[in-house]
């Protein structure tokens, strides 16, 4: 690779977007994938993320291929390694480095590598009032995460005053999840200096994944599992109560399938892939 050929990559990866797709697709690994799946997990419109992969396929950086009726992206992996070779050449004046794109188990591991083998993956829910739906997931994945997990919630735009919902409360209970310690409070208390350090964020309800989110401290991976509200169901207290107990189940089971999964699957550049795939199944 040439000095302008790595100028045309740098400058197609040097925006959010793009970025990211470039990474899902270089997770996806040789199979590609295709726009339709790359738009559901990014959570992109199509017509903006058809823009990126033209500025990608541009800079060689992907490649695309007709399968049927379909069209597959692929990271150009040789293109990739191309890049990080003119980076890393003569590096340290020539002499052997850890910095070898050839040598990556000697390469720093990412903050989420090494919580990883260390100390559990902080994951904070995110729902409007942190009431009901979060208060649920955080209580779930704390019972359930052996160890590898350790959940928080908040809520965009919590009541002044807001307590959990006593349904959720009871609902946990019953199922002999510890509420203890579990109240609301605001997604800004996670953006302060000192704040717990988030690897995923999920939002759980369609109005808080639309909000303007504050700016995260070390860039965590998102993705948005939407269920419907319960403490919006009317009936009587039975039916109220089978709607939380209902929503409880349904989060329970997408949480079964992340704590069963291996490592690799929760590294850094595979965690906001996993956690998007995740919304489609259970």
């Amino acid at each position: 690779m040439n000095e302008p050929e790595a100028v045309q990559s740098l400058a197609a990866l040097a925006q959010n977007m793009r970025l990211r797709v470039f990474r899902s697709l270089v997770v996806a690994g040789p199979e590609g994938q295709t726009p339709g799946l790359l738009s559901e997990q990014l959570q992109v419109p199509a017509a903006t993320l058809s823009f990126h992969l033209k500025e990608l396929a541009h800079a060689r950086l992907i490649s695309q291929e007709r399968d049927g009726r379909n069209l597959i992206y692929r990271a150009n992996f040789d293109r990739m390694n191309a890049l990080l070779g003119y980076l890393t050449e003569h590096c340290c004046q020539g002499e052997s480095c850890s910095a070898s794109p050839l040598n990556r188990e000697s390469l720093p591991s990412t903050p989420t590598e090494n919580r990883v083998s260390n100390s559990p993956l902080n994951v904070l829910f995110l729902c409007t009032h942190n009431s009901a739906r979060s208060i649920l997931a955080e209580a779930i994945l704390n019972s359930i995460g052996k160890g590898q997990f350790k959940a928080f919630s908040a809520g965009s735009s919590p009541r002044e005053n807001q307590k959990p919902n006593p349904l959720a409360l009871t609902v946990l209970q019953q199922a002999g999840i510890s509420t203890e310690g579990l109240h609301s409070k605001s997604w800004d208390d996670f953006a302060q200096p000192g704040a717990p350090a988030m690897d995923l964020i999920i939002t759980v309800c369609d109005n808080a994944a639309g909000e303007v989110c504050p700016v995260w401290p070390g860039h965590p991976a998102t993705a948005h599992w939407g269920y419907p509200d319960p403490s919006e169901v009317q009936g009587t207290d039975a039916e109220r109560l089978e709607a939380f107990r209902v929503t409880l189940h349904a989060i329970k089971r997408r949480l079964d399938l992340l704590v069963s999964l291996p490592h690799e699957r929760l590294e850094s550049m595979a965690l906001e892939t996993t956690a998007r795939t995740l919304a489609r199944q259970a």
